[in-house]
């Protein structure tokens, strides 16, 4: 049951992107087409499952001291294995359309958050569920962004033509297009949250893991 809840809390109430808004620069540039969104999150997922794994394998024998830039390598190195895959393996126009977001999910705070937060506290078998539950958010977060993108753009999805004639709406497929259907998502994720705190009796409060006492990454520059 705990498991259960580990993987299924990344899906909905710590959902990277709708809840705990993070990874929003590959979240805002690659939702262009609900293809695009699954090219980044699955990628993204697979280098949380690889560098939480890991992570949670060699917690207790790294220095607190030099534990982020251990972090940074493991996830640079599944980085670098996901980048090969995907030119080895992927369509070239999904390898041209996700670009330099691909090598920038080093920096993705999501999965230097996880890391963080979870792989470096708990088993291996807890940190790859929380890592498949966090990466199926995103995934799932992105697939939603960029069907409704898609779909209001060109009446598409998975470039497949749903409703024939559609007037392009060129607005959705530029980053203000972006902006506004993310912003709505919010709203409302935001106002389904509101109404289950009402119902319960109790008073929305946002996750743990966006209060920066959650987090131990500062503490590097307190140690140096």
């Amino acid at each position: 049951m705990k498991l259960w809840k580990e993987f299924t809390k990344g899906i909905w109430a710590e959902n990277p992107v709708l809840v705990l808004v993070l990874g929003m620069c590959p979240t805002l540039a690659v939702t262009s087409s609900i293809k695009n969104g699954l090219g980044m999150g699955v990628a993204t997922c697979f280098v949380l499952l690889g560098s939480n794994g890991v992570i949670s394998l060699v917690r207790n024998i790294v220095p607190k001291k030099v534990r982020i830039p251990i972090y940074i390598v493991v996830i640079a190195t599944f980085v670098t294995l996901v980048e090969m895959l995907m030119k080895a393996y992927a369509p070239a126009e999904l390898n041209e359309a996700l670009g330099i977001f691909i090598p920038l999910i080093v920096v993705n705070c999501i999965v230097l958050g996880r890391a963080e937060a979870f792989a470096s506290k708990n088993g291996l078998v807890a940190s790859i569920v929380d890592a498949l539950g966090m990466g199926a958010g995103f995934t799932l977060a992105l697939m939603a962004l960029g069907g409704v993108r898609e779909f209001l753009g060109n009446g598409t999805l998975f470039e497949m033509q749903v409703v024939p004639g559609w007037p392009p709406f060129l607005l959705m497929k530029f980053a203000p297009g972006a902006f506004i259907v993310l912003g709505l998502f919010l709203a409302g994720m935001n106002k389904i949250m509101m109404r289950k705190a009402q119902r319960e009796g109790r008073t929305f409060s946002a996750p743990a893991e966006m209060n920066c006492a959650h987090c131990r990454i500062c503490d590097l520059s307190r140690d140096a």
